[in-house]
């Protein structure tokens, strides 16, 4: 056989696994399910909380369920939250408002009119065609008019200066018996004019007088949640069920203003046939707030959690994903992974990946690169473990973009705990894996927990224990392997093959433990 990786068949599946590293709308059709019954729940009429980390398939998983529900005439608006990155609050809400009636809106005049025979429009998105028939185009065409004018008012307020004080004029002339009235509203921070005169006569006595009050966004969004939940339940009419509403990737909105974005969406939504589907990365995450009265969604109460993050620790089930997905993209193009895959090279990349799908694919595809460019030699002509290496600490720079544009503004810290971290593994107990308390606390703990959502660290046992400290249970962490491989490689260090049997001595040295108490 001509060198597989040299083949036009490989270079079409690296192209690829290069599109579809990123989730589209398009790309759907290459979803895999991380586990059996996870797009059930995502399509149920259930509030859920989607946890993983970047690139474990949070936005795959919430579009193919809006697809999925698209599909099955269910009305749908996916906002992706990443572009209100910034944004303060309320302007953050009303910006999350405008884009959620917009996606409303876009379904009305779309997939709630579309016939089934419309093939044009169904096939290219969804692959297939609806079993339920269009709605009245006539009702969807009120509601999507209903919902433009919901969104023209808030624009105006969003582009409106907040807390503005406002003093009404009233005055009333009087003339031969006949009364006349007019009204003039002002701005005095803002200028704001609207009258309404009957008539303009010749008065012989006049009266006057004024009002003041102060106009605020939050005070509109509050006297207005009521409006919203008739917009829904017009919805549950037209489409006989329930809406659904993902809001994607929660944690690039400032974490101040997330339980309250998530509290406003829950007060419209309760009792009203909508259910809220949101991603986010767990600890880069507040999605409720106790209080009187609490804010936001409360887990087990208000909605369920889907965790996403098959770590290191099910190394197993996450080699099994992470191939299934490999396996789907290469018999597409009559590849089989045997014949471009060493053994050592499939436990590497799923090594290397963490568990996380969208790396796993990125580092797979920089791997055909490097074993093209050494040209086959004394490791063959297939992708090997130390092409994987290779890959994966060039794959280093991108984790490191994303951490800086994940972690922006409060990067520092977390990034000075993880230069400690790294120190401690390669330069004290000279291992990939150390030992973490099972019942550490404090700031340090955090970050720590932070660092493995951000990819930099990956849980590999949440139960360890140490000969010597008896009643002490740990976690036991892996340095990201990008830190210790390729260009970086450390000779003499001590790799820790956790996932095989033999390794759980290997783990318990006291050696290992990283004290984060200070």
């Amino acid at each position: 056989m001509d060198n597989i990786l040299n083949s036009n068949e490989m270079r079409v599946l690296s192209q690829t696994v290069e599109e579809a590293a990123r989730s589209t709308k398009e790309g759907v059709k290459h979803f895999v399910e991380p586990a059996e019954g996870t797009l059930n729940r995502a399509t149920s009429k259930r509030h859920h909380i989607v946890f993983g980390r970047r690139g474990s398939g949070k936005s795959s998983l919430l579009l193919k369920a809006a697809a999925d529900l698209t599909v099955d005439r269910r009305p749908i608006a996916y906002v992706n939250l990443e572009a209100f990155k910034g944004h303060s609050y309320p302007d953050v809400l009303l910006s999350v408002l405008i884009n959620t009636f917009q996606g409303f809106e876009e379904w009305l005049s779309s997939a709630a009119i579309h016939p089934a025979r419309r093939k044009s429009f169904w096939l290219p998105l969804f692959g297939t065609t609806p079993a339920r028939p269009s709605f009245c185009k006539k009702d969807s065409a009120r509601l999507a008019e209903d919902l433009r004018t919901e969104i023209t008012t808030l624009e105006e307020q969003l582009h409106a200066p907040d807390d503005s004080k406002q003093r009404i004029v009233r005055s009333e002339a009087r003339a031969g018996g006949r009364s006349t009235k007019a009204s003039v509203q002002a701005g005095v921070q803002s200028a704001s004019l609207s009258a309404g005169v009957d008539a303009i006569q010749q008065t012989s006595h006049s009266e006057q007088s004024e009002e003041e009050f102060r106009k605020n966004k939050i005070d509109f969004l509050h006297r207005h949640v009521l409006d919203y939940q008739k917009v829904f339940q017009t919805m549950a009419k037209l489409s006989s069920g329930d809406s659904f509403l993902f809001l994607d990737d929660l944690y690039h909105i400032k974490r101040s203003d997330q339980a309250r974005v998530i509290d406003y969406f829950h007060r419209i939504a309760k009792d009203n046939h909508l259910w809220l589907k949101i991603g986010t990365i767990r600890h880069r995450s507040d999605w409720y707030i106790p209080g009187d009265p609490p804010v936001g969604l409360k887990l087990a109460d208000d909605a369920d959690a889907i965790d996403l993050d098959i770590t290191l620790e099910k190394y197993s089930l996450a080699k099994q994903f992470l191939l299934k997905i490999l396996r789907n993209f290469s018999e597409q193009h009559g590849l089989s992974i045997d014949d471009f895959l060493t053994t050592g090279a499939k436990d590497r990349l799923v090594l290397a990946s963490g568990g996380v799908a969208r790396d796993f694919l990125s580092i797979f595809r920089r791997s055909i690169a490097f074993s093209r460019e050494r040209g086959g030699g004394p490791r063959g002509e297939q992708i090997s473990a130390e092409d994987v290496n290779m890959a994966a600490g060039e794959y280093d720079s991108s984790k490191r973009e994303e951490f800086k544009r994940d972690t922006s503004g409060d990067d520092k810290p977390l990034d000075d705990e993880f230069q400690k971290v790294r120190d401690f593994c390669l330069e004290k107990c000279n291992s990939n894996c150390f030992l973490l308390a099972q019942d550490a606390r404090g700031p340090r703990v955090h970050l720590i927990h932070e660092l493995v959502d951000l990819k930099l660290l990956h849980l590999v046992r949440s139960r360890v224990t140490v000969s010597g400290r008896p009643g002490k249970v740990y976690e036991a962490y892996m340095l990201d392997l990008s830190q210790y491989a390729g260009a970086r490689k450390r000779r003499g260090l001590k790799t820790i093959e956790f996932w095989k049997p033999h390794a759980t001595e290997s783990l318990r040295k006291i050696s290992l433990i990283y004290d984060a108490s200070h």
